[in-house]
């Protein structure tokens, strides 16, 4: 007797918590939300190594005075194969994007990005 006292309070409970009503009003719930979860996709050995580089790239132009106490960026974590290597082409890649940029200011009579002596 004293367990079917007990599990009919705890329904009680539970559907007073729950919000049942049984009245018939006009009121409609609100639509429960809708969670989607995705995976990120899988980026190849390539896509990963390139993504580190651009990642050094960015570092290196973003801290042009930096020294060699860099830290690694985050894009590189997990990546295979030579990390050194990488840092150096990041270091090219950057040093293309400077040429690139001094080449476009010296052909250009107006810009004054650069000091011409």
């Amino acid at each position: 007797m004293r367990r079917t006292t007990t599990i009919a309070l705890l329904a009680a409970a539970v559907l007073a918590l729950a919000g049942c009503s049984t009245s018939s009003g006009g009121d409609k719930p609100a639509p429960a939300a809708t969670v989607t979860v995705t995976k990120a996709p899988e980026l190849s050995a390539a896509e990963q190594r390139e993504s580190c580089v651009s990642a050094w790239a960015k570092v290196l132009h973003d801290d042009a005075d930096a020294d060699q106490n860099l830290d690694e960026p985050a894009e590189c974590d997990g990546v295979a194969g030579d990390h050194y290597g990488m840092y150096a082409e990041g270091m090219m890649q950057r040093n293309r994007e400077n040429v690139d940029a001094a080449q476009e200011c010296l052909d250009d009579p107006s810009c004054t990005a650069l000091p011409i002596p």
